[in-house]
């Protein structure tokens, strides 16, 4: 087994008394933060030629992927995304002045909002998704599916097992 960056930091947790469950755990919490920085890099880097920060391109994903409509409420968004409601409030504002979605009154409920793509932000989402796929891709280079399906697989499980804790 090759070693990454993270393996050269063991030794030195260990010598300085660190318990083998406590250095287990930073070593998968250091890894996944570098996958995480190499895919966000990646695809910022794709998604700057269209004028797109990460949050915008999240949310005009979202709206792209719900049928068939291409539209959620914000706190479905928020939910969904990860973010807090203040952040995706933000969010919708510039790409509402982007001209990407608009906000319609919900029918059946006359306290909630829709949002909802616009024409031009669907084909904006579109080509961000696309060239976010190929972001993605370019990050994975190399890599055998088989070993992605079992990290992934691996993540949920973690995941699953800590359930819907909140960190203070």
């Amino acid at each position: 087994m090759t070693n990454d960056e993270v393996d050269g930091l063991v030794p030195r947790w260990r010598d300085s008394g660190m318990s083998s469950d406590l250095i287990a755990g930073l070593e998968l919490s250091k890894r996944t933060s570098r996958l995480d920085m190499l895919f966000q890099e990646a695809v910022k880097a794709e998604l700057a030629g269209l004028g797109l920060t990460y949050a915008e391109f999240d949310i005009l994903a979202a709206l792209a992927r719900a049928e068939p409509e291409h539209a959620m409420k914000p706190s479905e968004l928020a939910k969904s995304l990860f973010l807090t409601s203040g952040g995706t409030s933000n969010v919708l504002q510039r790409l509402t002045a982007a001209g990407y979605v608009e906000r319609a009154a919900d029918p059946g409920d006359a306290r909630s909002r829709w949002v909802r793509l616009t024409p031009e932000g669907l084909k904006v989402a579109e080509t961000a998704l696309t060239l976010a796929g190929k972001a993605n891709r370019e990050v994975m280079a190399g890599v055998p599916e088989e070993t992605v399906r079992r990290a992934a697989d691996a993540l949920r499980e973690i995941l699953v097992a800590l359930g819907r804790r909140r960190i203070r």
